[in-house]
């Protein structure tokens, strides 16, 4: 069974391998900055430094502290909203909004509008009936408590008083449900429910909507969280399997069926013309720089080619000082972060700041607005084992001297 689920997943792996997006490349500096700001408090204000970044991709935190106290919440529509003030004030920008890949999050619209409906359950998991569960299935703040049988927990939920953002009283308002970070069953990719299977309405009701990329505000989205065969769901309660009593055999055929639903989506997407953060080179949520001081040599060496994942597909090149998702307010290494973004970057490229939090003060230098042309060909050594790497743009010569860390942009 392992070698059989290890050929599908492997399967899935090429068919989404160094995806690229079908809109027009650009190597304008200025728009090849990306950030993911939020402002927990109300929405980012499009007049900061975060709206002139050239991708701009909005968390659904962002403007917490507003929409977890509606009746019911209305995240997904304040997300669009956010959207539409960064485009009114920077009309280049690409804009993205969140997405959850596994969680059915009911502060969604789309989402509640089918989890208050039970001909919908055979599309989510379920405790298990035993009583036994780790997590309320109830909400005891309604008279009489409000429970669902589908499963779900509070990591990361908004609540009553007091949570992952805060509700007004008398109790969290998500509709029909309690409120709660529910999952999607992927073995029911196929299962038809009003005439619709849950893989149609995983892409078409849910990701790519007029609240998103059909608005024309949406550019792209953050597909946030996974399933794997080793760990289940991620970023949830982990007495999840017990409390749902999943086998090891349910866990494989969930993931099985979730890298179905992704790729799927992320090929939709594209065809969409928008994209996703997990189809970057270096997706991850906490995205750092490809080049260290401590591989510098090593890893230009490889990066300097044709068939470098940075040529065949859309990176994402975080700045240094990020790791585990933390930032103290400065960018320690920013002159060799542009250097190395721009010797190993190809025709879609973004350098700048993954998930640092909300509430941050960003730092935006002004060589990210600098015109330095289009790149004449691939970066190189200058002589084998020198160490130094150059590459000549149209209007600069860049250089990274790796025996010594130092970065050279000369300009023409």
């Amino acid at each position: 069974m392992l070698s059989s689920l290890l050929l599908q997943l492997s399967a899935v792996a090429l068919s989404s391998a160094y995806l690229t997006p079908t809109w027009a490349p650009t190597y304008d500096m200025s728009l090849s900055t990306i950030i993911m700001p939020c402002n927990e408090s109300g929405f980012t204000n499009v007049d900061s430094t975060e709206a002139k970044f050239g991708l701009v991709d909005f968390d659904w935190s962002n403007a917490k502290a507003v929409w977890a106290q509606q009746k019911p919440m209305d995240c997904e529509e304040r997300l669009l909203t956010q959207a539409k003030m960064v485009k009114a004030a920077n009309p280049n920008a690409k804009v993205w909004v969140y997405r959850n890949s596994i969680k059915a999050l009911p502060w969604f619209s789309s989402v509640r509008n089918i989890l208050q409906n039970p001909d919908y359950a055979p599309w989510f998991l379920k405790f298990s009936g035993e009583n036994n569960y780790h997590v309320p299935d109830c909400d005891n703040n309604y008279s009489p408590p409000l429970c669902s049988k589908l499963y779900h927990d509070q990591v990361q939920t908004p609540g009553y008083p007091t949570g992952d953002g805060n509700c007004a009283a008398p109790a969290c308002d998500v509709g029909g449900v309690p409120v709660g970070e529910y999952l999607f069953d992927f073995r029911a990719n196929n299962v038809s429910i009003h005439g619709q299977t849950l893989l149609d309405w995983y892409v078409n009701s849910y990701a790519i909507t007029n609240t998103s990329i059909l608005s024309g505000f949406v550019n792209g989205l953050f597909l946030d969280d996974d399933w794997t065969v080793s760990d289940g769901p991620s970023e949830i309660d982990p007495h999840v399997l017990a409390d749902c009593n999943l086998t090891k055999q349910d866990v494989v055929d969930i993931t099985v069926g979730y890298n179905e639903a992704l790729v799927t989506l992320q090929s939709a997407l594209v065809a969409a013309q928008a994209f996703d953060w997990q189809s970057f080179v270096n997706p991850s949520t906490c995205a750092g720089p490809i080049v260290t001081n401590a591989t510098c040599a090593k890893t230009l060496r490889s990066w300097c080619s044709a068939s470098s994942p940075a040529q065949q597909g859309a990176l994402l090149y975080g700045f240094t000082g990020q790791a585990g998702c933390s930032y103290n307010n400065a960018l320690p290494d920013f002159d060799q972060d542009l250097a190395n973004f721009l010797l190993i970057r190809g025709d879609y490229a973004w350098l700048g700041y993954a998930w640092i939090g909300c509430s941050r003060t960003y730092i935006r230098p002004p060589a990210l607005d600098v015109d330095y042309g289009t790149p004449t060909g691939l970066c190189a050594e200058t002589s084998s084992g020198s160490g130094v790497f150059v590459r000549d743009w149209t209007k600069a010569t860049v250089q990274m001297d790796c025996n010594t860390w130092t970065a050279t942009i000369t300009m023409k």
